[in-house]
This record gives structure tokens, C-alpha cells and sequence, in this order.
């Protein structure tokens, strides 16, 4: 029985030695002894080198790609023209020019060219006019040094839900547990209710947090500014002379009677671009709260209240810093997108 070891991937310094005895007019029986290496293995080595020059692997040649690399760039900019194109869009306009390639090809070719399908950001509708303001206030503001932002109260309203489907989209559960209550979203009919918060902080601390009652018109406003306002900026150690108040263009903070009240106060008011969401650094802050909160899960309005106002007082001051801090790096993206909307 033959013992030389077989199918095993034989060196390419092995394969030429075997070409180098033929040119010493070994024969084929000589050259498999003094190798050990069988007869058929010589004879193909020798085969192969006479045909194509070489004893390295050859290339496997395989099946012809459908998208050559000029199809895929035409592929990538009508894609970079129109983000929103899908694949089977991409596939018509293809085999009407005579190329036949399924979506899913042409989904695993932009992905090759790194751009990926996924799910759009939404942004508030910039027109010229806002942008051109938000470009200006990036500008205006940019030489400012960190601590003007430091003694800025900024501050805000958002809405929080009970029972929010947001902070509960994924659960880990086995096959036939999908009822099991732990690994199930309560809902109610009309969503359970849902309640406004008004809230401000500075880069030392969060500021006060007041649940708005009904739909907040502009005395409502003034009167949660009249009982929050100064008590947060001597908690938050801002500077009684030069802080600045901040807030967005919603119409019950620029109605005539807020405008008016404001002046009787004689805080410095930050001009504010109007749709500039991503400039307003609580943005962050309201995001964290709603996840906090969310997490335990209150099951009325009175314990989404208690909650959102405990989960407000633990937010870490390397939290509230850390986006003061780094407020410049906002303004260098407004000016860079030229007024569109930024990541922030």
C-alpha cells in the first residue's frame, strides 16, 4: 500500500523542485522516489508548468460579476443625487437600460461603496430664511469665550408620555413567553394621558422643573419664569448681573405680553434662531430624563410627575458639563452644514 501522505496542500517550494529534476532528464518514477510524492501528483505539476509557466495556485476564475465598477459608480451617484432611491427603484432604471440585477445585488454593491440603507433622521423644515439665521447666530457667537456659556440658563418645554412605547422597543424573552407580563408594554386607550414639563439648567446644575397644568398660554408662561427663574439662577450660582436667559421662538415666549413682562425684569435674552432645536443643548438632558423615567415605569400621572422630577435631580454634573463644554463644537457644525440641520 502506497504510505506517501495525500490531499495535503503541497509547498510551492515542493512543486519546483519536482520541474527542477526534469530538467536533469529525471523521469517521472525517479522523481516520485526521491520526493515521495506520487506518480500522478509529478505528472500533473509537470502538466501544469508546461502549460501555464508557473507552480503557484492559479486563480479561481468563477462566474462573471453582473455590476462591473462603471455600473457601480452609476449605481453610487444616483444614489448620492437622490438618498432616497430604493433598490428596486435603482433596478428598474437599470433594466430599462438593458442590465438585468436583482436589489438585492445592488443593495450588497453600495454597501461594498459604504453607503448603507437606514432609517432617515427627522429635522425640522429649514427654508433660506432660518438657515441664514442660524449661520449668523453661529457666527456671532462663535469667539465667545466658555464662560459666557457657563452663565447661560438655558431652558425648554417637552412632552413626556405614560407608557411610552420609546424606552421599551426591544425585550429578550423565550419562544412561547410573549404574554408573560414582564415581557409586555401596558397600554391604555388614548395612550394613557401624557403631561408638559417646563425645566432649565445651567453647566453647574439642573434648574427647576414645573409640570405645565392644561395648555400653557403666555401668563402661564410668566407665571412658571416668575416662581422658577431667579430662584434657579441663585442655585446654579450664575452671575446676578450677567447671566443670560434663554429660550425658543414658540409664540407664548414672544407674544407682545411676554415680550413686555421680560422688559419689566431686565434680563439679557439670547436672540435665538428660529427651528434650532440642535442648539439647545436640553435637548440632551430631556432625552436622558424620558429614559429615566421610562425605566420605572410609572402607572399614573401622579407617579410620572414624582418621577420626572427625581430622575431630574440625578442627572450627573459630568452630564450638563460636558455639553456646555463642548457648545462651540455646535456652532463650527451649523456653520459647516451652512445652516442645515446638525447631528446635535
Amino acid at each position: 500500500m502506497d504510505n506517501r501522505k495525500r490531499g495535503r496542500e503541497m509547498s510551492e517550494d515542493l512543486r519546483t523542485k519536482n520541474c527542477g529534476k526534469i530538467s536533469t532528464s529525471q523521469g517521472y518514477k525517479s522523481i516520485s522516489r526521491d520526493l515521495d510524492l506520487p506518480l500522478s501528483t509529478v505528472r500533473n505539476i509537470i502538466k501544469k508548468f508546461a502549460t501555464h509557466g508557473t507552480v503557484a495556485n492559479l486563480s479561481v476564475g468563477g462566474r462573471k460579476r453582473k455590476i462591473d465598477e462603471r455600473l457601480q459608480r452609476r449605481i453610487v451617484r444616483m444614489v448620492d443625487k437622490q438618498p432616497q432611491t430604493s433598490s428596486k427603484e435603482i433596478q428598474a432604471v437599470l433594466q430599462a437600460q438593458g442590465a438585468s440585477v436583482s436589489a438585492r445585488t445592488i443593495r450588497r454593491h453600495l454597501n461594498e461603496m459604504k453607503r448603507y440603507g437606514r432609517r432617515p433622521r427627522r429635522t425640522p423644515l429649514l427654508t433660506q430664511r432660518p438657515k441664514k439665521a442660524r449661520r449668523q447666530f453661529a457666527k456671532m457667537y462663535l469667539s465667545k469665550p466658555k464662560s459666557f456659556w457657563e452663565n447661560v440658563l438655558w431652558t425648554d418645554e417637552t412632552k413626556i408620555e405614560l407608557f411610552s412605547k420609546a424606552h421599551h422597543s426591544t425585550v429578550y424573552r423565550k419562544w412561547n413567553e410573549a404574554y408573560k407580563e414582564k415581557n409586555t408594554v401596558p397600554t391604555v386607550k388614548y395612550g394613557g394621558g401624557s403631561m408638559m414639563l417646563w425645566g432649565c439648567f445651567a453647566a453647574s446644575d439642573t434648574g427647576c422643573l414645573e409640570c405645565v397644568q392644561g395648555i400653557m398660554k403666555s401668563e402661564d408662561y410668566q407665571r412658571i419664569l416668575g416662581r422658577t427663574v431667579e430662584p434657579s439662577v441663585r442655585k446654579l450660582g450664575l452671575h446676578p448681573r450677567s447671566w443670560v436667559f434663554q429660550q425658543d421662538n414658540d409664540h407664548k415666549h414672544t407674544s407682545k405680553s411676554s415680550q413686555k413682562w421680560m422688559a419689566t425684569k431686565r434680563w439679557r435674552v439670547l436672540k435665538w434662531p428660529a427651528m434650532s432645536p440642535d442648539l439647545n443643548p436640553i435637548e440632551h438632558l430631556w432625552r436622558d430624563l424620558k429614559i429615566a423615567v421610562g425605566k420605572r415605569r410609572p402607572s399614573n400621572k401622579r407617579d410620572l410627575e414624582q418621577f420626572a422630577k427625581e430622575e431630574w435631580s440625578k442627572i450627573p454634573g459630568e452630564r450638563y458639563k460636558k455639553l456646555i463644554d463642548g457648545y462651540r463644537k455646535r456652532l463650527i457644525s451649523v456653520i459647516f452644514s451652512k445652516g442645515c440641520a446638525t447631528k446635535y
